[in-house]
């Protein structure tokens, strides 16, 4: 497997250094890509990068990934307008192992493959380090002049720039390159890859292999994926999309993919699966033949949620998704867990119950009317004579009482009038 023509085909490659391709289908290496503990977990962003050290394995080569608890704590400028607020140690050591847990998740680290990812802490070795070791076996190598003619200085630097940039953040370009160097020396590590904006940084790290080591190392990049409408990748109204289910349920993260438009499904379905080539240009067509069935988006977000978070968790997000679209039970409803159904149901109005008068039963009429979900006893009534009254998706009639054995989660009860109109009863 060409593993950089894999990239091109796929849409993925930006920068790449001179040889490094031929370097790496005539040799066996290790690369690595870093990863900011800026959070206890990583955001959809980051799963380009974990795509490509999956790729990076998946030719026979060696996949490192490298947490950054030593740059954790200065922060990269590079795309940063700002500069970021510094971690203390207790919540970046908090951030680096819900990161380690979310990347072996993806990457094959078992010894019994022939090439097992490994993961790597720049903590490990740069804590040991003094400032005048540091300035004086790695800053003598890196002239400032180098430094200065990086874009992530030069931007911050500028005359349109507002903030300037700290001493902490201009030497960040040399930490990261000594964690190439370091690598390279402890464990053969001949290539760095990432997003566009570390090209400086990670030539940084081969200016540095090549003066402190004299050795040759190599560079790649990918393209930060970009939406075709101009609005921010990973980003919802409600925040970002994150990997850990905790903070985004695998029903919103299957969601985000089903949204996709048909322009950006075409670019994701090459960035965010392992399909070949074959496959998705037949699904690219079937999609062009009938827009309106989401072939590509549906597709895009089963081999993502199942790459993520398993497929019990995509089944899940499925029979969530019918739940609001399509034909579904009350035990459908009390299979999801509480999160999944706030997410289902995010929006609807709701009122809350004392829990004692639902053990006591509560009655279909007291329910709609008496809640404020329709306006009067006599309009529950005709819609009970219409049979468009629900609970919990299923019709009931008039004289219908609502008990502990209709909870949803032990807290939740749904209302329905029609097809379209709901109302969420919660029991305190």
């Amino acid at each position: 497997m060409n593993f950089v023509e894999e990239l091109r085909w796929r849409g993925m490659l930006h920068d790449i250094m001179p040889e490094t391709e031929e370097y790496l289908l005539n040799n066996k290496t290790a690369g690595y890509i870093g990863f900011d503990p800026t959070a206890d977990s990583l955001h959809i962003g980051s799963l380009v990068p974990i795509i490509i050290l999956m790729h990076f394995q998946k030719a026979g080569h060696s996949s490192v990934a490298l947490v950054g608890g030593a740059t954790g704590m200065v922060g990269d400028p590079s795309g940063k307008s700002d500069e970021r607020n510094l971690l203390d140690e207790e919540t970046l050591a908090k951030n680096v192992a819900g990161v380690k847990g979310q990347l072996e998740r993806f990457l094959k680290f078992d010894s019994d493959v022939e090439n097992p990812a490994e993961l790597v802490n720049n903590y490990d070795w740069m804590k040991e380090i003094s400032l005048i070791d540091f300035v004086r076996d790695v800053g003598k190598h890196i002239t400032v002049n180098y430094m200065m003619a990086k874009d992530s200085v030069k931007k911050r630097l500028g005359s349109d720039s507002q903030t300037g940039m700290s001493f902490t953040e201009f030497t960040y370009q040399l930490f990261q390159g000594y964690d190439f160097y370091h690598l390279y020396k402890e464990k053969n590590v001949k290539l760095q890859m990432g997003g566009s904006d570390q090209w400086g940084n990670i030539t940084t790290g081969t200016e540095l292999v090549r003066r402190k080591a004299q050795g040759k190392a190599y560079a790649l990049t990918c393209k930060l994926i970009t939406k075709a409408d101009g609005s921010k990748f990973g980003k919802t109204a409600g925040g970002n999309v994150w990997l850990d289910a905790k903070r985004t349920s695998p029903y919103k993260f299957y969601q985000y993919w089903l949204n996709s438009s048909d322009e950006d499904s075409e670019k994701y379905i090459k960035i965010f699966t392992f399909l070949d080539k074959e496959t998705i240009e037949t699904l690219i067509a079937e999609h062009k033949e009938a827009p309106h069935m989401r072939i590509l988006q549906k597709k895009i977000g089963e081999e993502v949620t199942v790459m993520t978070h398993g497929r019990e968790a995509y089944d899940n997000a499925i029979k969530a998704s019918n739940i609001l679209f399509g034909k579904s039970t009350a035990n459908d409803l009390k299979s999801l867990d509480e999160q999944t159904f706030l997410d289902v149901f995010d929006g609807v109005p709701q009122a809350e119950i004392e829990r004692t008068v639902i053990e006591n039963g509560l009655d279909i009429v007291a329910a709609f009317a008496e809640t404020g979900f329709l306006k009067s006893n006599g309009e529950v009534r005709r819609a009970l004579k219409e049979n468009s009254i629900s609970v919990n998706k299923e019709k009931v009639k008039d004289g219908f009482i609502i008990s502990s054995n209709d909870l949803i989660a032990d807290k939740f009860v749904l209302l329905q009038r029609g097809k379209k109109s709901y109302f969420l009863l919660k029991v305190v």
